[in-house]
């Protein structure tokens, strides 16, 4: 389901889930008989234009003899606003399963995101939506690239080859999927014949490496195999060690399906 409670007149009106209603009338505005109405803002707020473009949407495309302008999880209305989207991976889709994910964050990571999903093989509709259903939530839907914390906890973590002073705030987490520690950085190195262990900002500050190492991670640690299982808690604590932010996972992992149509 791509809403998780209900949008309209009396609803919920959860601000993710309006925006994903705003985001999904505008992709249907042609459909709309004339005179058609003004695309939304999305906002994710609840307002008289939302609420007529509901009514005007199930009425006018949908043929219904009147609405109620309310919208709940997993109704005809969902199915035939889904309907209304272009095939394959857009803008669109993306905004839709990280609702809060700025546009400019968006424009700035969808083509590298096409080109590592496609290079590492993360092609399937259940691989492509759990991907993107954990690197949201560890990037904070595209937000940030480099761990907000001081990485400090990390100093002397032999778990993560930090055997020198400084190396737990140096190899702090970064990129789409945070990787952590020199270990890490000097595996990815290797692979990706960059030395990253010298320069590890690169790896939040260049949009194309931040997708790079998250994809390079989900084929290294053997996730999708648990994602092609659907098994969301698994993928997670591969990817986070535990289970933090796991509801977000989950909402993201929803919409995701939602909009891939599985």
């Amino acid at each position: 389901m791509c809403i998780a409670s209900s949008v309209g007149f009396g609803a919920r009106n959860d601000l993710a889930d309006v925006t994903v209603v705003q985001i999904l009338i505008n992709r249907n505005l042609a459909r709309f008989p004339s005179p058609r109405p003004s695309e939304l803002s999305t906002d994710g707020r609840i307002g008289p234009n939302t609420l007529k473009a509901i009514a005007a949407f199930e009425t006018g495309v949908m043929g219904l003899p009147e609405s109620d302008a309310l919208i709940a999880p997993g109704d005809a209305t969902i199915a035939e606003l889904l309907r209304g989207l272009e095939p394959g991976p857009t803008k669109d889709k993306l905004a839709i399963v990280l609702p809060r994910a700025t546009q400019s964050r968006i424009d700035t990571f969808v083509g590298p995101l096409e080109t590592g999903l496609i290079k590492y093989g993360i092609t399937s509709p259940l691989q492509m939506a759990h991907f993107i259903a954990q690197v949201g939530h560890e990037s904070m839907s595209f937000l940030y690239t480099e761990e907000i914390a001081s990485g400090a906890a990390y100093e002397g973590r032999q778990d993560l080859g930090n055997t020198q002073p400084g190396d737990g705030k140096r190899y702090k987490g970064r990129g789409l999927i945070q990787l952590t520690g020199r270990a890490n950085y000097a595996a990815y190195s290797r692979y990706a014949g960059v030395d990253y262990v010298a320069e590890p900002e690169r790896v939040s500050t260049d949009p194309v490496v931040a997708v790079d190492v998250a994809c390079w991670f989900w084929h290294d640690r053997g996730v999708g195999a648990l994602a092609e299982q659907d098994d969301v808690k698994a993928v997670t604590k591969r990817i986070n060690g535990g289970y933090n932010g796991l509801d977000d996972r989950i909402q993201n992992l929803n919409r995701a399906k939602a909009v891939l149509g599985i």
